[in-house]
């Protein structure tokens, strides 16, 4: 008998593996705890997965799980090679596509991509591939993730010896190359992923600023359809089921306290270009603080690490549950229409998706 989305939402909250490659995550602390630079936690980047460490976690899964393939799309421009997680096991299903770390310093969505391939190699989520494919980028700007740019890097706050950035090393913002597609990156995104695979659905996992809130709380973040008028109204509300699903899986939760995002009708960002070029429904959605930044309202602490990569976690398995029982279309998506857009609290400079 098919699970319910109920069943893999417990699932996703409660059975969160930690990753074999880096150390277990900190316990999940109710929304607003995690330190921020200025208050009681440091910016450190040392209990994140390295790029290193990430392919050979991939490689090690892809030998152990007889669904997953795993796929080198293309290079960065300092030739790391780009990874796609596939699990396609009949072209006529769904897919859909999550992509992490087109901005190189906002790594916990990574972190918790990668917990979810764990997942789906074991029982507790695998039915899940019953009825969707699933595609994965994680890490698409391995270079700034790894702080391996043509550009200084000192004034940014981690400690220790990696700092990580928002741009590639061509200092290039990857989510502002959707129409020209200049850099390596994207080309290999677009070439050999978005063109190649029938997709239906994507979500683009992202991180903001640490002061965001909404109805006077801050929020662990925030989701948004595409607001480009160009995109079929048919496709922005298939994006706006797709964020109904996230919506009731992690506002839900007691930790999870999401806002509308504030964005723009820019086709060069994925949000709204791949809705136009090819047809999918997209979802942003930016989780809370970013793993380093020159700017110190906008990292967050390691308290933080737990409930983020939860959060993450039960997104992509939701997501994933509901589209393979057929329930995302079925989903309400009214809530839009009464969801507060969030606001910045003093003391943060406008984030941009």
């Amino acid at each position: 008998m098919r699970k319910t989305l109920a069943t893999f939402r417990t699932l996703a909250v409660t059975g969160a593996l930690a990753l074999a490659v880096v150390a277990a995550p900190a316990p999940a602390m109710a929304v607003g705890e995690g330190p921020n630079y200025d208050g009681n936690g440091q910016i450190t980047t040392s209990k994140l997965a390295t790029y290193d460490q990430m392919v050979s976690f991939l490689k090690d899964q892809d030998a152990r799980q007889s669904a997953m393939e795993l796929e080198v799309i293309g290079q960065t421009v300092k030739g790391r090679d780009i990874h796609l997680v596939k699990y396609i096991s009949d072209p006529a299903k769904p897919t859909i596509l999550y992509l992490t770390q087109q901005h190189g310093n906002e790594q916990l969505t990574t972190e918790g991509a990668l917990e979810f391939v764990k997942h789906l190699g074991t029982g507790k989520s695998g039915e899940i591939l019953d009825g969707v494919n699933i595609l994965i980028v994680p890490m698409l700007n391995a270079d700034g993730a790894m702080g391996d740019v043509n550009f200084s890097l000192e004034d940014y706050i981690a400690k220790g010896d990696r700092n990580m950035t928002r741009y590639n090393a061509n200092e290039v913002d990857l989510n502002r190359d959707h129409v020209a597609k200049v850099q390596p990156e994207t080309q290999a995104l677009h070439d050999n992923v978005m063109r190649k695979y029938n997709i239906d659905y994507m979500i683009d996992l992202h991180h903001q600023g640490t002061r965001s809130q909404r109805d006077g709380e801050l929020v662990s973040g925030s989701i948004l359809y595409p607001t480009t008028p160009n995109a079929d109204p048919a496709v922005v509300e298939k994006s706006k089921q797709l964020g109904a699903v996230v919506f009731e899986n992690v506002d839900s939760t007691g930790w999870g306290h999401l806002g509308k995002y504030v964005g723009g009708s820019a086709e060069t960002i994925s949000r709204n270009g791949i809705a136009v070029e090819y047809g999918i429904s997209t979802l942003l959605f930016e989780m809370r603080g970013m793993s380093d930044h020159y700017l110190d309202g906008y990292a967050l602490g390691l308290r933080s690490n737990g409930y983020l990569i939860k959060q993450t976690v039960t997104t992509l398995t939701a997501t994933a549950a509901a589209i393979a029982d057929g329930s995302i279309a079925d989903t309400d998506t009214s809530f839009w229409d009464s969801l507060a857009t969030q606001t910045s609290r003093p003391g943060e400079e406008a984030d941009d998706e």
